[in-house]
């Protein structure tokens, strides 16, 4: 079976640390696949609200995520700060991909790198809009 690849950028336009809690630990003692996926999320808004956006609001248009892909590279444990560094790249007509990785602060060992597909929506008119320039720029 042919495994995700995912390349990482030479530099991220953003970063944020967020704590491993008991919450996101499952049975083998590690974080959990979905709890991994929700700290991703609350990264995601992070970035968003770095450049000033919301994710209701990113220069008028809403987002909405369209795929997923994580590629897991060691486990992370109750207790560990995960910086997460994010950057948007590969741009289309409605959207592009959210590129992350996520490392344990202090050793910078990665716990896991992924991408996440957005497109751009005008919830007024519940459709897809065009990419905004505004934003594609700040990734040129």
């Amino acid at each position: 079976m042919a495994r995700i690849v995912i390349e990482l950028p030479e530099r991220f336009a953003f970063s944020t640390s967020l704590l491993v809690y008991i919450n996101h630990i499952n049975y083998g003692n590690h974080l959990d696949n979905s709890a991994l996926l929700s700290l991703v999320s609350e990264a995601r808004v992070r970035f968003f609200k770095s450049f000033g956006y919301t994710e209701l609001d990113v220069e008028g248009l809403g987002i909405i995520v369209a795929d997923a892909a994580v590629q897991y590279r060691s486990e992370a444990f109750h207790g560990e700060e995960l910086l997460f560094e994010m950057t948007a790249r590969e741009f289309n007509k409605y959207g592009c991909d959210l590129v992350w990785r996520a490392s344990e602060k202090q050793s910078g060992r990665e716990v896991a790198r992924g991408k996440t597909g957005i497109i751009f929506f005008d919830y007024t008119a519940r459709k897809p809009a065009a990419a905004p320039e505004a934003f594609i720029r700040r990734f040129a």
